[in-house]
């Protein structure tokens, strides 16, 4: 299973959603705040190449984006190849 990371704030409307999707989903996952943590928001601008939005969202490592982007590698069928790879 991958480890999947959402990067959020208490008062973002989509950092809800995107947290509503991923358990909907049973995709287990960790939150960090970036209003109330210094060194998490130092951490969330180098995993996520100085991004300036939440939710930013980190599957193993990798940034996939935020909110849309995760709902669309979900309607193409993308996510479950992130989230659980078959091998080849």
């Amino acid at each position: 299973m991958a480890r999947v990371k959402i990067y959020s704030t208490g008062v973002c409307p989509l950092c809800k959603r995107a947290k509503e999707l991923l358990q909907k989903w049973n995709i287990p996952f960790e939150e960090v705040r970036v209003d109330i943590d210094k060194s998490a928001l130092r951490e969330f601008a180098r995993q996520t190449n100085g991004a300036r939005t939440v939710p930013q969202i980190i599957i193993d490592e990798k940034c996939i984006g935020g909110f849309t982007e995760l709902t669309e590698l979900h309607m193409d069928g993308e996510l479950d190849e992130l989230i659980d790879p078959r091998p080849s």
